[in-house]
């Protein structure tokens, strides 16, 4: 009986190492994710562990993709609290969560994020459309002439600028930007490189009647190095700008707006819009097209067991951390209007559960 007891007790043990409970041995809040809504997270992390009592806690970019990852394999001290997001969470991704046992996801959203299409200040300045964005980085473009749709798609055989559209210049096509992990990509791919794919009529009657091609087609980016991942580290890709003058950049605001005195930002435009330059106003009210809203997710079977989460989520969202004149907004943030600060606050102030529509 006593060895029964002692194997029971033990197992016991093991099982509580891999649930909730035993993240009462870590006392440092753990956040992973987005590299965009890094600079943001670490900033309120910064300003957190000055001015309370708690550890100031641990940041790390993974990308949004691999954060959910890690933040849906499962509930512990193994696991991260908090995951940054630079786009809502899938369904999928909350049904990851479910099957390994995360089942209370507390959604943030935090403000707006323009994704920006820059260079090197030296460089030669362009005003791109959202076709010339398809055109140039697309896997799969309109065969010349054709109006796309799935007889007329070919391998993207565009080298320079000007051959995607005469007005550019003759530079050749060289973009550093995000990989798949990326929540910068996902909205990059759906809203910059989609919405110049459906300027085709051909390519957008194919999301009735091919939505695996459409797909495809209107998000598969070039593989033969005009479009080069270049990881998750924007700041890295603003030191290869600066290096290089010919290259181009996909990034968020936040790092064009902190290095502005060596980076340009290009105006973009939609159909017959004129082009938007990515201003802090313009992506306010939606004006500029390349623009998506930022979030972050917490695991509500961690708090009151890893100390602090409940007052991390207090001051990300007071009025001094994300409001008008808020420290984030200096930082990059595009605030979100008052009346939407107020109900994400109450919510998070609530805990009140993630429901996807």
């Amino acid at each position: 009986m006593k060895k029964f007891t002692l194997a029971a007790a033990v197992l016991g043990a093991v099982a509580l190492g891999a649930t909730g409970a035993h993240a009462q041995s870590r006392d440092q809040i753990r956040i992973v994710g987005s590299s965009t809504v890094f600079p943001f997270s670490t900033a309120v992390a910064e300003e957190f562990g000055r001015t309370t009592s708690f550890k100031t806690p641990i940041v790390e970019s993974t990308g949004t993709g691999g954060g959910l990852k890690l933040f849906c394999a499962g509930v512990g001290t193994g696991h991260p609290d908090i995951t940054n997001a630079s786009r809502r969470i899938k369904k999928s991704e909350v049904d990851q969560c479910t099957q390994n046992g995360v089942n209370g996801i507390i959604e943030v959203k935090i403000g707006f994020d323009g994704i920006v299409v820059a260079a090197s200040k030296d460089a030669e300045p362009m005003t791109l459309t959202l076709r010339d964005l398809y055109l140039a980085l697309a896997a799969k473009v309109p065969a010349p002439g054709t109006d796309g749709g799935e007889a007329n798609l070919i391998d993207n055989p565009y080298t320079t600028w000007a051959e995607v559209n005469p007005d550019l210049p003759n530079r050749k096509i060289e973009v550093l930007g995000p990989p798949p992990t990326s929540g910068t990509r996902d909205a990059f791919d759906e809203l910059a490189i989609e919405g110049g794919c459906v300027t085709f009529s051909g390519n957008k009657a194919m999301a009735k009647s091919n939505s695996k091609l459409f797909k495809a087609a209107c998000h598969g980016l070039r593989e033969d190095g005009a479009y080069i991942e270049a990881g998750e580290n924007d700041n890295l890709i603003v030191q290869k700008l600066q290096a290089n003058t010919n290259a181009i950049g996909v990034f968020g605001f936040s790092f064009l707006d902190q290095n502005a005195d060596v980076i340009q930002g290009f105006p973009i435009s939609h159909d017959d819009m004129a082009a938007v330059e990515p201003t802090f106003d313009d992506i306010a009210s939606g004006a500029y097209p390349i623009s998506r809203s930022l979030y972050f997710y917490v695991k509500k079977a961690h708090i009151g067991v890893v100390p602090g989460i409940r007052e991390f989520l207090s001051e990300f969202t007071s009025d001094k951390a994300w409001g008008d004149l808020g420290y984030l907004a200096d930082r990059g943030l595009i605030p979100l209007p008052e009346d939407e600060r107020a109900k994400v606050e109450a919510d998070a102030a609530n805990l009140n559960e993630l429901k996807l529509d």
